[in-house]
C-alpha cells in the first residue's frame, strides 16, 4: 500500500489524542489520528460526560425526594430509567459527533482502525493501521504519539459477565434498577456509581480493601465523606478481604471479611471499579527502546519514551489517570515537537475530583503527605456551615481544607467536600501553578454570596483569621 506522509500520527483519539491532533494542525503541521472506535475515547463515551449525566440525573431525584425542605410538594414522584439512560448516551453522543467536527475543522485526517508501529523509512517513523484484521492503510510521520489509553482491571472471579457482574460500562446502561448492588473499589469511579445508585433508589454496599475509602484522597476528607455515605444508608466495609463470589439466578452472593466480622452479602449486581491498566498490547513496542512498566509506557517529563520520534500520554503513560492530565500532556508534547519552550506538568498542580454525593476535590499535596515531606504545616479548615450561600441552597455540609507551609507561606495543598467544589478547586489550582502564597490569596476578594468564600475563610483560618466560624 501506499504511504500516506504526516507530519505527526496521533493513536487513540481520546482527551489527550484529539486535542494533540488538534493543537498539531493548529501550529501548522499536518497531522492524522487513529481510531478503532469512537471519538472523544472512553471519557467521553463511556466515562466522564456520560456518568456526569446519570450523576445528574440522580442529583434532581435526590432533590424531588427533598422537596418539602424548600416549601415544595409533588406526588408520585417517579423515575423511567430507560430515558435516563437514553439522555446519558445521546450526551455522549453529541460530543463524540463535536470531536468530529473539531478535527475536520482543523484539517486533521482521520483513519478508523488500530495503529500499530511498523518500523522505520529513514528518519521517518511507519504506522500500520488495520480494522478488523484487514489492512487499511501504512502511515509514515516524523513522530508519533501513543494514546491509547486504558481500561477496566479485571480481577479473577469478578469478570464482568454483562448480567450479574458488571464493569463501568455495564454499570452506565442498566436496563433495570437493581434493588441492591455492591461496588467494589472505592475510588473515584466506585463511588461515582455507588452515589448514583444509592440517589436512584438503590441498597448499596461499598467494599474496599484499604483502611479507608477515597484512599488518595485527605485522610480528613475521606472520614468525611465515609460519614455522609453512611447518613445516606450506604453501608461502607473498609480493610476488606472478599470470599469466593457464588452466583445465582438473579443475584450474587459472597461473604466480605472487615472490622474482625464476616459478612454474608447478597445482592442483585456487583460493580467492579478496582483500577485501570494500559492499552499496551499490540502496539508495536517489540525492538523498540519503549519501556513498559505495571502496563503503562515510561516517558519523561514531556512525555518522550526515549525511541526516536515516539511519544506516550494520557492513561497509557501512567498517573493520574484524568482527562484533563492527558489533554494538557497532548498540548505539551506537540508544542515540544513544534520546537516550542515548554513547562513540564508537575503532578502536585493536577486537581483531581469526583463527582459524587456531597463533591469532593483536591490538589497537592494531603497534610499526611506535607508532613512526611518535611514540611512544618499551617492548616486551614472552614466548615460549608459558616458560609450563607450553602445554607441559603440547602447545602450545609461540606468543608474546605488548606494546607500551608509555615515557614514559606506556599499552598502546599487544598481539600473540599461538599456542593460545587469540582467548580471551586481551580481556584486553589491557579493559586499554586502560579506560586502564590498565604499573602496573595488573603488579599483576594471573593464574591459574595458565594460558596467560593469558604476558600477564603479556609485561607484565613489557616493564619488563626477565620471570620464566620
Amino acid at each position: 500500500m501506499n504511504k500516506t506522509e504526516f507530519d505527526l500520527v496521533v493513536v487513540g483519539g481520546g482527551p489527550g489524542g484529539y486535542v494533540a491532533a488538534i493543537r498539531a494542525a493548529q501550529l501548522g503541521l499536518k497531522a492524522a489520528v487513529v481510531e478503532a472506535n469512537h471519538l472523544g475515547g472512553i471519557c467521553l463515551n463511556w466515562g466522564c460526560i456520560p456518568t456526569k449525566a446519570l450523576l445528574r440525573a440522580s442529583e434532581i431525584n435526590h432533590l424531588l425526594h427533598h422537596l418539602g425542605e424548600f416549601g415544595f410538594a409533588a406526588d408520585n414522584v417517579r423515575f423511567d430509567l430507560q430515558k435516563v439512560v437514553k439522555r446519558s448516551r445521546q450526551v455522549a453522543g453529541q460530543l463524540s459527533s463535536g470531536v468530529g467536527h473539531l478535527l475536520k475543522k482543523n484539517k486533521v485526517t482521520v483513519f478508523d482502525g488500530f495503529g500499530a508501529l511498523a518500523g522505520k523509512d529513514g528518519s521517518r517513523r511507519l504506522l500500520s493501521v488495520t480494522k478488523d484484521g484487514k489492512p487499511v492503510a501504512t502511515l509514515s510521520a516524523q513522530n508519533i504519539i501513543l494514546a491509547t489509553g486504558a481500561r477496566a482491571r479485571v480481577l479473577p472471579g469478578l469478570e464482568p459477565d454483562g448480567k450479574l457482574i458488571w464493569s463501568y460500562r455495564e454499570a452506565m446502561v442498566p436496563t433495570e434498577m437493581p434493588k441492591s448492588l455492591l461496588v467494589i473499589g472505592s475510588g473515584a469511579i466506585g463511588i461515582e456509581f455507588a452515589s448514583f445508585y444509592r440517589n436512584m433508589g438503590a441498597e448499596v454496599t461499598v467494599v474496599e480493601v484499604l483502611d479507608r475509602i477515597l484512599p488518595v484522597e485527605d485522610e480528613e476528607i475521606s472520614a468525611l465523606a465515609h460519614k455522609a455515605f453512611v447518613k445516606q444508608g450506604m453501608t461502607i466495609l473498609t480493610g476488606a478481604k472478599l470470599g469466593p463470589i457464588t452466583k445465582g439466578a438473579n443475584n450474587v452472593s459472597l461473604s466480605v471479611e472487615a472490622g474482625g466480622k464476616t459478612h454474608a452479602i447478597t445482592v442483585d449486581r456487583v460493580i467492579s471499579a478496582v483500577g485501570i491498566v494500559g492499552n499496551v498490547e499490540n502496539l508495536g513496542l517489540e525492538g523498540t527502546a519503549v519501556t513498559v512498566e505495571r502496563t503503562h509506557v515510561k516517558v519523561d517529563a514531556t512525555c518522550f519514551t526515549g525511541e526516536p520520534g515516539i511519544y506516550a500520554i494520557g492513561d497509557l503513560a501512567g498517573p493520574p489517570w484524568l482527562a484533563h492530565k492527558a489533554s494538557h500532556e497532548g498540548v505539551m508534547c506537540v508544542e515540544a515537537i513544534a520546537g516550542r519552550h515548554v513547562h513540564p506538568i508537575d503532578p502536585l498542580n493536577i486537581p483531581g475530583c469526583t463527582y459524587c454525593r456531597p463533591q469532593i476535590a483536591s490538589v497537592g499535596l494531603t497534610e499526611a503527605r506535607a508532613k512526611e515531606a518535611g514540611h512544618k504545616v499551617r492548616v486551614g479548615r472552614f466548615p460549608f456551615i459558616g458560609n450563607g450561600k450553602a445554607i441559603a441552597m440547602g447545602e450545609p455540609e461540606g468543608l474546605v481544607k488548606t494546607v500551608f507551609d509555615a515557614e514559606t507561606g506556599e499552598l502546599l495543598g487544598a481539600h473540599m467536600i461538599g456542593a460545587e467544589v469540582t467548580e471551586m478547586i481551580q481556584g486553589y489550582v491557579i493559586a499554586r501553578t502560579s506560586e502564590l502564597t498565604d499573602a496573595e490569596l488573603k488579599e483576594t476578594v471573593f464574591p459574595h454570596p458565594t460558596i467560593s468564600e469558604a476558600m477564603h475563610e479556609a485561607v484565613l483560618a489557616a493564619y488563626d483569621g477565620a471570620l464566620h466560624i
